[in-house]
């Protein structure tokens, strides 16, 4: 293996998380009256800052390692970075006909309450980090030596074009062809992800519930965003089929139809992916994971309070790496050498959170942990 492949390998871990937890509730009762104008941002960045110290403590105890700050900072998993790039715009009140029909539910992006919605309006570039300063305090409260274990999340890079009817992603006198758009786009996360790097982040994950979409286009955007990152810095991608409060989702249906192409031509080191409930199929799919890729099962759910049995989720776990070990002629042990379990998805994609409540999303990473533990002894 090379060394390359060695510096990626260290990532992921064992018990995983996808990114999101549970806000506190002082921390969402302060947001909304940053927005009713009783409480000022840098009043709510303090709250922040002691609410991510606590989360964070919470995750180390549990002997989690992937530490992220929760998303705090954010009120959408996929926002933050495209807010910050100059040559977009947030719209209020979005025209309807401008979005793709794509999904069996879109009654969420309705509501510009609880989504934002940005348009394309000129040409697209990098001004600055969007993440740099909710990364550098993530970076004061832990370790140096626990540093590169630590994640942070990125929007899929494909969000403000793949929402969008065709022809409505950007003005036709700005970008002629989405190639010109999409290699601007990936010239804007080049730049994040370098910036990031020189800041310590080494573990990357992006969120993206709807990859199978136009899938040969967003792949190729995908590999053309992450082209230059650094030796060490591992990269992974989160798939599923939405997280919407009250089971809101975006699609239904196995990985059978992409596995081959995403798993074989899409240059990133794990997929963390959706497995927690019989919308997401079986593991069959998996055969066609390679033996350079890493897979992080998402058996426990964020979404539904009833805890797993871990010992049936042990067998789970086998069960997918009988399937990988068979598809690429090796033993179990080697296919479990790079695999990993998780929560399904984020215990708060929006910062309303899930319909579950802090004891139970403790519950569920103890659960991952104790899983974790009876496959992978002694690993992190």
């Amino acid at each position: 293996m090379s060394l390359k492949a060695n510096l990626r390998r260290k990532s992921p871990f064992r018990a995983e998380h996808v990114g999101s937890l549970l806000r506190p509730d002082d921390l969402l009762k302060a947001r909304q009256a940053l927005e009713e104008g009783k409480l000022s941002q840098d009043e709510l960045y303090g709250l922040e800052d002691v609410a991510v110290k606590e989360i964070v403590e919470l995750q180390l105890s549990l002997g989690l390692h992937a530490i992220s700050d929760g998303e705090y900072k954010r009120f959408l998993v996929w926002g933050s970075l495209f807010p910050g790039l100059e040559g977009f715009e947030q719209v209020k009140n979005p025209p309807w006909e401008i979005s793709r029909d794509y999904m069996p539910d879109v009654a969420p992006f309705a509501d510009s309450e609880i989504h934002e919605t940005l348009l394309c309006t000129g040409k697209i570039k990098h001004v600055g980090s969007t993440y740099l300063r909710e990364w550098d305090y993530l970076r004061s409260i832990v370790s140096a030596k626990r540093l590169h274990e630590c994640k942070i999340t990125l929007p899929a890079p494909e969000w403000y074009h793949m929402r969008y009817r065709e022809g409505r992603a950007y003005p036709k006198e700005v970008y002629s062809n989405d190639d010109q758009y999409f290699a601007d786009i990936a010239s804007a996360y080049q730049n994040e992800l370098q910036t990031l790097y020189e800041h310590g982040a080494r573990n990357i994950q992006f969120d993206d519930p709807n990859l199978a979409s136009l899938l040969d286009v967003y792949i190729a955007l995908y590999n053309s965003c992450i082209s230059k990152r650094p030796a060490d810095m591992h990269v992974g991608v989160h798939i599923c089929r939405g997280n919407f409060i009250g089971g809101r989702h975006f699609s239904e249906g196995g990985y059978d139809r992409v596995a081959k192409k995403l798993f074989q031509t899409m240059n990133v080191d794990t997929f963390y992916l959706e497995y927690d409930t019989p919308r997401a199929g079986g593991f069959e799919p998996l055969a066609a994971l390679p033996k350079d890729k890493n897979v992080i099962l998402g058996v426990i759910s964020s979404k539904l309070p009833q805890l797993e049995d871990p010992e049936k989720m042990k067998e789970r776990v086998w069960q997918a790496a009988d399937i990988i070990a068979e598809g690429n002629s090796e033993t179990r042990s080697k296919a479990l050498g790079r695999m990993g379990v998780s929560p399904q998805s984020g215990f708060a994609s929006i910062a309303l959170g899930n319909d579950i409540d802090k004891e139970a999303m403790i519950k569920k990473l103890k659960s991952v942990r104790e899983v974790a533990n009876l496959i992978w002894p002694g690993e992190p």
